[in-house]
């Protein structure tokens, strides 16, 4: 079923509560990926809610002479600059994320988390529940996104500020369907995350997004090479059409 096709019972996902905006999942190293961390930089005010922020898997062993002031920039810009942390779909130990955190806060002052490979499943939520908890206490209440890459269960909607309920491919997304659960809570709350869109699809694109109440989005012509379901790699560099897609983010795409 399309995303223009609402199930018998189903509400439509809420829009228009605010504009769509877009994150920055996963750019590569700043010293490695200056061109789009500059670009970052020129986004039009209120155009990009946050930009992740992985120096190696996580803050690095010892604080990067270059992360520090490309995060201080996009900061004064008014982005917040989130710290990478992977939950390894709920196996990561609890002391390890806190001591990453710790780490991330004290030696590039971000605001807040994005928590990669979120688990789904209801049996992990309790340990979710704790963390974010921690994460939100050690940041002074500070911007959390879960990447589940699907839809949760809905108790995840009580864990973070974001949900990423979409991460993959074009032709996945083309034709996905939007939880009935996401209907009772606003377009900011969810996050998309699509990758291998042709520049001719760019806006189709933009639509889905807005009419399955996805608040925030990244879309890209690159393409995921990684292991079966590691889409990573496609967010590391700029989608050949950035510049169109900074253009028509916020201007409120027809439906």
């Amino acid at each position: 079923m399309s995303h223009l096709t609402t199930p018998v019972g189903a509400t439509r996902a809420p829009t228009g509560a605010a504009p769509l905006g877009l994150g920055a999942p996963g750019f590569g190293h700043p010293l490695l990926a200056t061109a789009e961390w500059a670009e970052l930089l020129r986004c039009p005010p209120g155009t990009l809610h946050w930009a992740v922020l992985n120096v190696s898997d996580g803050p690095g062993a010892r604080p990067d002479p270059y992360c520090l002031p490309a995060a201080a920039r996009l900061r004064e810009t008014g982005v917040r600059v989130l710290g990478h942390l992977d939950l390894r779909r709920g196996a990561r130990p609890y002391a390890e994320l806190v001591s990453d955190a710790h780490r991330y806060l004290e030696w590039y002052k971000v605001d807040g988390f994005w928590l990669d490979r979120a688990p789904t499943g209801p049996v992990h939520l309790p340990a979710t529940r704790r963390t974010t908890a921690t994460l939100r206490a050690l940041s002074d209440g500070g911007h959390l996104v879960l990447g589940h890459g699907s839809h949760p269960y809905p108790g995840y909607a009580e864990c973070a500020d974001q949900l990423v309920t979409f991460a993959g491919r074009w032709a996945d997304y083309r034709w996905s369907q939007v939880a009935e659960w996401t209907a009772d809570h606003p377009p900011q709350r969810f996050c998309h995350l699509v990758h291998s869109v042709p520049r001719t699809h760019l806006e189709e694109a933009l639509r889905i997004a807005r009419w399955q109440g996805a608040g925030t989005v990244y879309v890209t012509d690159r393409r995921a090479t990684g292991a079966a379901g590691a889409v990573g790699d496609a967010w590391e560099s700029l989608p050949g059409y950035w510049d169109a897609c900074v253009s028509r983010i916020g201007t409120g795409v027809s439906e």
